[in-house]
């Protein structure tokens, strides 16, 4: 539930920003240093290593693996590499180096301000949604940052796990009747979005199938994934103003919910601070469950060794839900961490201000970690949900899994001869360098009529 691009509320100079994948390249002026990208970069403003690689392409995009192997070999665990417009930043592709940076917040920090780039940052950059700071959980620090995400750690602590699969076996029935009749499914946008989306709310405190509840579900999604044609800002302020009025609702009639806890905890949040951190869970938790669903799915349905025990083989669903957070983990890159100060790291020279993109996806498979080049998917010490103070709260892994798992299994039992309706070469990753899914996930199988 770890999403690095969760969308959050207006801050100063970040005017209706959604701050997630879809969203429109022009923003308004999100620089905080106030300074803008048609002046040519002053002296403070480090140039790009002369053997900086772009993090982009179409290799980066449909074999990211291939590329983290090239840059590993050629240039170490931390590798120099350019963002969009050629902006220069760090790649850090070593298991122990990405957890050496997330357990040191005194060398590298969450608040993007610290950023020695900001004078050559366009105004139209694509990601300034992700970097631009915002005062939400993400880039708060020290205590202030215990305080914030203690109180979403207690609220989420509460949430009963098997009352959470329950809500989940219901959602899943429910998105499957919409199409077990029909033979096939194109199961990225039937289910493996929408479902997480509906747990999210729900554990939030919407009541389950109301309208107000699925216009939510939908301008999530919007704002989180837009498609062509789609408004993302316009989504977006929706969601705000409908999270905005939740928040309202449970002040004055608390219930059993996420949102509740977090109004009454002794910590006393403020309504905004509470809205922004509910938009962060929220979003945390739909975009990379789905990938994780879809993933798992993909794999499942793709690789020989679990062929013979897909239909209802709940050992093989738990070792397939593992691996692919070593191999296909849904957030592959991870911006950022910014240096406090002059460093070392992986034998390179960290200047203080300069931008670290934490590898995951490439940490997990560090050959370091996996001298024989056999990841061992049983393990679970992968940084699938980042490390240190930053990494998902606890307990959000282990619902992200009640989820998860709970979507996957109701599947196969529902319709447990459910194939590829494509060749799997056919299958195709979306433009991301961050987030690791598919574009669609189609499938046929025996239609089921009642």
């Amino acid at each position: 539930m770890n999403d690095p691009h969760a969308p959050y509320p207006e801050a100063p100079g970040v005017p209706g920003a959604p701050g997630a994948p879809g969203a429109p390249d022009t923003l308004g002026t999100l620089d905080p240093s106030g300074a803008h990208a048609e002046a040519p970069p002053p002296p403070c403003c480090p140039a790009a290593h002369p053997d900086s690689v772009p993090l982009s392409g179409l290799e980066f995009q449909q074999t990211p693996s291939q590329l983290y192997r090239s840059l590993r070999r050629e240039h170490g665990p931390v590798a120099p590499v350019l963002l969009d417009g050629g902006i220069p930043a760090w790649l850090v592709l070593g298991y122990s180096e990405v957890g050496y940076v997330t357990s040191h917040d005194e060398l590298f920090a969450r608040d993007s301000r610290r950023w020695n780039q900001w004078p050559a940052i366009p105004t139209d950059w694509p990601l300034l949604p992700y970097v631009g700071y915002q005062p939400s959980v993400l880039f708060t620090e020290g205590a202030e940052h215990q305080r914030r995400a203690g109180v979403i750690t207690r609220a989420l602590e509460a949430v009963d796990q098997f009352e959470l699969g329950h809500d989940c076996q219901q959602i899943a029935g429910q998105l499957i009747d919409v199409f077990a009749g029909a033979g096939n499914a194109e199961l990225m946008a039937a289910y493996a979005h929408a479902l997480p989306m509906r747990a999210a709310v729900q554990m939030c405190g919407m009541p389950a199938g109301g309208a107000d509840t699925e216009e939510l579900v939908r301008d999530l999604r919007v704002s989180l994934d837009a498609g062509e044609g789609d408004d993302p800002v316009s989504a977006y302020l929706r969601v705000q103003e409908r999270i905005q009025q939740l928040v309202k609702d449970k002040r004055a009639r608390p219930g059993s919910d996420v949102t509740s806890r977090m109004i009454g905890h002794p910590a006393g949040l403020a309504d905004d601070e509470i809205v922004q951190d509910l938009i962060s869970v929220i979003a945390a938790a739909q975009q990379p469950t789905a990938n994780w669903i879809c993933n798992t799915l993909r794999l499942l349905l793709t690789d020989d060794r679990f062929a013979l025990n897909v239909s209802g083989g709940r050992l093989s669903v738990g070792q397939a839900l593992n691996e692919v957070l070593w191999l296909d983990t849904p957030t592959q890159n991870f911006i950022g961490r910014w240096a406090v100060r002059d460093t070392q790291l992986g034998g390179r020279h960290i200047r203080a201000g300069d931008c670290l993109v934490l590898g995951l996806a490439a940490a997990n498979t560090d050959p370091q970690l996996w001298p024989e080049g056999h990841i061992g998917a049983e393990n679970s010490a992968h940084l699938s949900f980042s490390n240190g103070e930053h990494r998902c709260p606890y307990p959000a892994p282990l619902l992200a899994d009640v989820v998860a798992r709970t979507a996957v299994e109701t599947l196969l039992e529902r319709l447990p001869d459910v194939v590829l309706a494509v060749e799997p070469g056919e299958l195709r990753w979306r433009p991301s360098i961050w987030m690791r899914g598919l574009t669609a996930l189609p499938v046929e199988f025996t239609p089921v009529v009642g």
